[in-house]
Parts: C-alpha cells; sequence; structure tokens
C-alpha cells in the first residue's frame, strides 16, 4: 500500500480513531458491562474492519457519488457488491450494543433503505458503463 500523505489522513487516521473511539466506549461507555457489549465489540469491529478492507480494495476508485471508474471484483468485492454499506450496519448494530441503546437501531429504518437507493444508482452508473462485464459480477455476488 501506498502510504502518501494523502493516504494516510483518508484512510489511516480515520481507521485508527474509530478503533480508538470505539474501544474508549467499549471500556468507559455508558451501559452494562456483559454478554451483549462484548458482542457488539466484535460486531464493532467486523464492521469496521469490513469498511476499512472495502476501502482499501477500491483504492483510488473510491468516491462519494456514483462514478464509474473501474469495476473493482477482487478481494471483498467478489463477494459482496456494497461491503461498505454492509459492513457500516454491522458497525452500527455493534455500537449500539456497546453503549447499550438498542433503541438507536430505528436508525437502521432509515439508514437501510438509503442505502439501497444508493446501490441501486451505483448499480445503474456502472451498468451503463460497463455493461456485460458488470451484469455477470452482479449475477456472482450478494447485494
Amino acid at each position: 500500500m501506498n502510504l502518501d500523505r494523502r493516504t494516510i489522513w483518508r484512510v489511516w487516521l480515520p481507521w485508527v480513531a474509530c478503533l480508538w473511539g470505539l474501544g474508549w466506549l467499549f471500556q468507559s461507555g455508558p451501559g452494562p458491562h456483559g454478554p451483549a457489549r462484548f458482542i457488539g465489540l466484535l460486531l464493532g469491529l467486523t464492521g469496521l474492519a469490513g469498511v476499512f478492507l472495502s476501502r482499501h480494495t477500491l483504492g483510488r476508485s473510491f468516491s462519494v457519488a456514483p462514478k464509474a471508474t473501474a469495476l473493482v471484483t477482487s478481494g471483498i468485492y467478489s463477494r459482496i457488491r456494497n461491503p461498505i454499506y454492509v459492513s457500516g450496519v454491522i458497525f452500527l448494530v455493534g455500537l449500539a450494543l456497546v453503549v447499550w441503546k438498542p433503541h438507536l437501531l430505528i436508525v437502521l429504518l432509515v439508514l437501510i433503505p438509503m442505502q439501497i437507493f444508493r446501490a441501486r444508482r451505483e448499480a445503474a452508473v456502472l451498468e451503463a458503463k460497463f455493461g456485460d462485464a458488470y451484469r455477470e459480477y452482479r449475477k456472482r455476488t450478494w447485494f
């Protein structure tokens, strides 16, 4: 991996900050320190790892707005078309358990439909650019 200044600011510092924040919440945050909190930590770490791995795999193809710079089908993208969205939901479930605020899961009622909408927009852009290659990729992957 290229460790230029931009990569450090865009990828590594947010990753370290998220890990530190999740660790701090696990140790010092509100709520009981029981099995649900530990499961939340595991889900939170899994979600963060998925976001990081997805972002790393995308490399320069990552963008906030849908663009079709490259069809990334390797790594985690060989199984899941939108692993950042899936991993983000896993992270949020874990975070809600760590801070023992299950009512925060209501956010998922808004977030999941938004992510589905975004994924469909991205799929349309990718299909328009990559055609049959994208349609084949879509057949062998989930979400």
